[in-house]
Parts: C-alpha cells; sequence; structure tokens
C-alpha cells in the first residue's frame, strides 16, 4: 500500500462516515472531549511582580491534534481579539474624514461587514481547496487570517483627496465635502480587476517571485506604509483628522461642535485619553497572562473606551439608531472603474503579495511544518492564490482588499496551539461580531482620541515589520545604495506627499490622457510606491559584486544557513523530516 510520501504532501487516512460520526460523538458527550487535561490557567495567569514563578509548558497542538473543544473556543475568541483592532481600523479610516466621508450607518455596515467578510475568507485559506485535476491550492492549510488591509489607506486616502479636488466626488457650497459612496464603489471596482495581478502572479514559483521582489524591495515598501500610517493615528489621538485637526491655530471643536464633549485640537484631554490606551497596552506587555499579550491592543482599547465614557465622550445616538444585526450587501455601492487608481493599486498588490509570503512563511515556521521543500512551496503558492481571490471576494463584498495578517503568528507561538480547530472558531467569532451591528456601531462611536491612541501603535507594528525585513538583508555595499536611494524619494514622499501635485500643468479636455496624469501623480505621491518602484528598478538594473556575494554565502555557511530559506532560515533541518502534528515540540522550536 502506498504511504503518505507516495500519496502527496497533504494526505489523510480516510475515515469512513460511521467513524466519523463516532468521533464527532465522542467530543461532545465525553470530558476528554470538551474539556480535556489541559492547563487553563496557564492562559489566564499575570505576571505579577515579586513572586517566585514556577515555569509552566503546555502542550503543542499540530494541525491535525486532537484537542477540547473548550481550548479551541478560548484560543479562537483569543485570535479573534488579537486581530480585531487590525480589522476595524481600515474601514473606520476609509469611510471617515480621510476617505469618502460617510454618514454612521455606512460606517456601521462598513465595520460589521469587514468582520464577517474577514471570518469567512480567512476559513478559506484555512481550509486549502485543491484544484480539481491540477497541483494548484488555494489556500495555505494553517491558521492563516486574513484582514483588511492597510496598505489600501494611504492610497485611498489620496485618490479620494483627488476625486474631491476634481469633482468626481461631491462638495456642498462652502467647499465641505459630502458622502461619496461612488467614489468607494471605484476603489471597490478598481481593486477588484487589480486583484487579477496576484491571482495571475500565484502561479509563478515562490523562489522566482522572491528573486523579482526579494526583501531589499519589499521591507523599505512596508516600513514606508506604516511611517505614513502612523501620521493618521497621531491626528486622531491629538483629537481627529478631519477639519477640526486642518486648522488647529483656529481652536475648533473636535470631533465636532455638536459632540457631547467637543474639545479644541490637541487639548490635554485627548492626549491624555490615547496615552491611556498606549500606556495600557505596555502594561499588558509587562505584567499580563499568556492570553492578554495577545490581546494587548483591545484591552487598551476596552480601558479606553472605559474611561471615555465615564467622562461623558460617547455619543450614543448611533449605537441606539443602529439595527441589531447586519450582514454582506445591506449597503451595496456602484462599483466602477477609475483609471488613476490603477497603477496605485497594482503596486499595492505587489506589497500585499509579498507581505503574505512573508506571514505564510513565519506561521510555517511557528506551527513546525516544513519552511522549504515542495510542501512549503504549495503552501506558499496556495496562500497567494487564496490572497488574491480573498481580495476579489472582498471588493464583491464591499470590502476593501485583504491581507494575510501577522499579529496572530505570536498567539500560535504563545499558546503553542497550530491546530486549525482553533482558527475556524476564531472565524466562527468574527462572523458573530459582524451580525451584531450593535457591537459595530459601539465601535464607530469610539473617540477619536482612544482610537488614535490604539492605531498609533499598531500602525507602528506595521513599520516595525519593515525593519524586520531590511534586517535579514546583506548589508553590502550594493544593498545598502539601493535602499538609500529607494528609501531617500519614498521617505521624501511620504514627509511631502504634495511636492509633485503640480508637475504636470496639463488643462485640455482628453480625458484619457488626464486619467494617466492623475495615476502617475498619484502613484508619486505615495511614498511607499515610490519606493517600491525605484527599489525595483535599481535590483534589476545594479549588478552584484561577486567578491561581497561570496564573502555573504561563506557567512551563511558559517552560520548553517540556506540562500533560499527566505524568513524562516533558522529552521533549515525541517525539510528533511515530515510535518508532525506530535504534542511534543522539537527543542530548537520557537513556540518553546
Amino acid at each position: 500500500m502506498d504511504g503518505p510520501d507516495q500519496i502527496g504532501p497533504d494526505y489523510r487516512p480516510r475515515r469512513t462516515m460511521a467513524d466519523q460520526f463516532r468521533r464527532f460523538v465522542r467530543t461532545f458527550t465525553t470530558r476528554e472531549g470538551l474539556i480535556g487535561d489541559y492547563d487553563y490557567a496557564f492562559l489566564f495567569t499575570p505576571q505579577i511582580p515579586f513572586i517566585n514563578k514556577t515555569r509552566r509548558s503546555s502542550p503543542f497542538f499540530g494541525l491535525e491534534d486532537k484537542m477540547p473543544v473548550l481550548l479551541a473556543l478560548i484560543l479562537g475568541l483569543q485570535h479573534s481579539l488579537a486581530m480585531l483592532a487590525g480589522v476595524i481600523a481600515p474601514p473606520i479610516l476609509l469611510g471617515g474624514s480621510a476617505g469618502a466621508h460617510f454618514d454612521s450607518a455606512d460606517y456601521q455596515y462598513l465595520v460589521s461587514t469587514s468582520l464577517i467578510v474577514s471570518g469567512f475568507l480567512s476559513a478559506l485559506q484555512m481550509a486549502r481547496l485543491h484544484v480539481y485535476k491540477t497541483r494548484y491550492y488555494v489556500g495555505t492549510g494553517l491558521i492563516s487570517v486574513v484582514g483588511t488591509s492597510f496598505a489600501t489607506i494611504t492610497v485611498a486616502t489620496g485618490t479620494f483627496n483627488q476625486m474631491y479636488t476634481s469633482g468626481y466626488c461631491p462638495t456642498d457650497a462652502d467647499g465641505n465635502r459630502l458622502a461619496c459612496p461612488q467614489g468607494y464603489g471605484a476603489l471597490l471596482g478598481t481593486s477588484c480587476l487589480c486583484s487579477l495581478l496576484e491571482i495571475g502572479l500565484s502561479f509563478l514559483s515562490p523562489r522566482i517571485l522572491k528573486r523579482i521582489f526579494p526583501p531589499l524591495v519589499t521591507g523599505p515598501t512596508v516600513l514606508l506604509i506604516g511611517a505614513s500610517l502612523i501620521e493618521s493615528g497621531m491626528k486622531d489621538w491629538a483629537g481627529g483628522s478631519g477639519s477640526c485637526g486642518m486648522n488647529p491655530s483656529a481652536r475648533a471643536l473636535c470631533p465636532t461642535p455638536d459632540a457631547p464633549h467637543a474639545l479644541p485640537w490637541g487639548s490635554p484631554e485627548f492626549i491624555g485619553l490615547g496615552f491611556l490606551v498606549f500606556v495600557t497596552i505596555i502594561l499588558c506587555e509587562r505584567f499580563g497572562s499568556p492570553i492578554m499579550k495577545s490581546c494587548a491592543v483591545v484591552v487598551g482599547l476596552l480601558v479606553g473606551c472605559i474611561v471615555a465614557a465615564a467622562c461623558g465622550y460617547f455619543d450614543r445616538s448611533g449605537i441606539d439608531a443602529a439595527p441589531v444585526a447586519s450582514f454582506i450587501w445591506v449597503r451595496t455601492f456602484p462599483l466602477k472603474i477609475y483609471a488613476p487608481l490603477i497603477l496605485p493599486l497594482l503596486a499595492v498588490y505587489i506589497v500585499v503579495m509579498m507581505e503574505s509570503i512573508g506571514d505564510i512563511t513565519a506561521t510555517c515556521d511557528v506551527s513546525q511544518v516544513q519552511v522549504q521543500g515542495p510542501t512549503f512551496d504549495s503552501r506558499i503558492q496556495g496562500g497567494v492564490l487564496g490572497n488574491g481571490i480573498t481580495c476579489l471576494l472582498a471588493g464583491l463584498c464591499t470590502i476593501t482588499p485583504m491581507s494575510v495578517f501577522a499579529q496572530n503568528n505570536g498567539v500560535i507561538a504563545l499558546t503553542k496551539c497550530a491546530n486549525r480547530k482553533a482558527g475556524y472558531c476564531c472565524c466562527f467569532f468574527l462572523v458573530i461580531m459582524g451580525i451584531f451591528a450593535k457591537f459595530a456601531a459601539a465601535l464607530v462611536a469610539i473617540p477619536s482620541s482612544v482610537l488614535g491612541g490604539m492605531t498609533t501603535f499598531l500602525f507602528s507594528s506595521v513599520a516595525i515589520s519593515g525593519v524586520r525585513i531590511i534586517s535579514k538583508i546583506p548589508f553590502t555595499r550594493r544593498n545598502r545604495f539601493i535602499l538609500t536611494a529607494s528609501f531617500a524619494l519614498g521617505m521624501a514622499a511620504t514627509l511631502v506627499p504634495e511636492w509633485f501635485q503640480f508637475f504636470f500643468t496639463y488643462s485640455g479636455d482628453n480625458h484619457a490622457l488626464q486619467g494617466l496624469l492623475d495615476a502617475v501623480v498619484l502613484v508619486m505621491t505615495n511614498g511607499f510606491a515610490v519606493a517600491a518602484v525605484g527599489g525595483l528598478v535599481l535590483n534589476l538594473l545594479l549588478p552584484e559584486d561577486p567578491e561581497e556575494e561570496a564573502q555573504v554565502m561563506d557567512g551563511r555557511e558559517n552560520r548553517g544557513e540556506d540562500e533560499g530559506e527566505g524568513e524562516g532560515s533558522n529552521q533549515s533541518k525541517k525539510n528533511d523530516k515530515p510535518e508532525s502534528s506530535s504534542t511534543n515540540p522539537p527543542q530548537n522550536s520557537p513556540a518553546r
């Protein structure tokens, strides 16, 4: 009889329907199936100072290990809370003063739908569906959760500014921006079109993709995405990124003059609320239990909301008016193609794709599965294809492009649970959170200063991800030159985004030419896009120095690394053994 190695990397013994039914009954009718013997106190015990702590070790749960139902639910909830802030932040920003200026009802719909779509499409990534009669898969088969991409925010913000300036989006007689559903629909339609790029690139070998888009190109790009987002987070921290923050010296009241506790932009009360959130996140990391550490951002947000509610900052009108339940397509937007947005979104999809490759590699690492070889390449290919399909489906479900989230890798490493049952429970909780519209309305009602304290931390983690990618690059003279050149232009465009807006002086009636010029302006005013294009061109044009390359290879050999391992180089020996779901992890595992 053929063994697993002959049948394929995803071989699993077949069970009859009777076996599956008996296993299901045992799971939900026995103490072992419901609760097991897991040390649940480990998840909830804080690190109290000056108290001698006994070292605890929890078992590792592999992809297909048996797992108690209660533990799967708890860890699934932990995963959903760990990614909650990242899922809700983009739709709030894109529908707010920096985006399409939606009313509270559309705000709430976007947040609800973002949670629902994230839950369903994360399950698609985890399921790892085989494409009929081919060697391709859709999904990774790991706990690879997806959420609304932060990379879209910077491009969308510039696009909406351009839309309001050109008259594509409406303004009132005083020049104040009105709601622009057609602009948001154009963003969705164009993102659906551009998602075909990632779907097409997914059929290339991961090694080819890494050669074309190496960390030398993607590292500075991700760093600049985070840097540009931090600006919006700090504006919210001080009171809001709307009209009240455009001219702080006018001391306009934020968020609006008729808000329950309106104050001028930059008031100490606003700064204090955001600082409370930030400090709470730090305290959770220092003293919190394992489950609090992975949910530190949500805990900080909760503490900030409690204090803000006690001090009268919350506006309950939106919560009271919100429906009990919501779902996808309760509200729709006209899908259109906005030509100037195509080039910037293509750059976004390349960044999202390379982020996905890095995050999937890290997920394989902490999940204790192979980080090179045919199975690993298949997971990368399936993850990139799955991400492209999820971006397409997300646009059709009225949500902007999705990307694989990295923060859940920390949950896996902390709890030593890579079991997909916990991942599916995470998807269940995300969908439930999204269906209950009152929950989304409460999230939308969070004061800007509280949200700013959270998003500033969150966006900074994006920038640090870029630094982590750069740190893996050998700092040869060539690489330093490429980093310097691409980062110089990218950072300059990030700090002074209007530098290229007056370059073209065309004012004729050729709409096709005007659309092309607008697209170039959008690319050149987004620092991450400038850095990506510059780094890509320089990496292809500048030749390698043979002597420096030889020195780099000698150094890798001395450290026992392999050139093709990417982010999983510290696990270079994993390809020598099959994937295991044993509850006893190897001694060199980072999850220990």
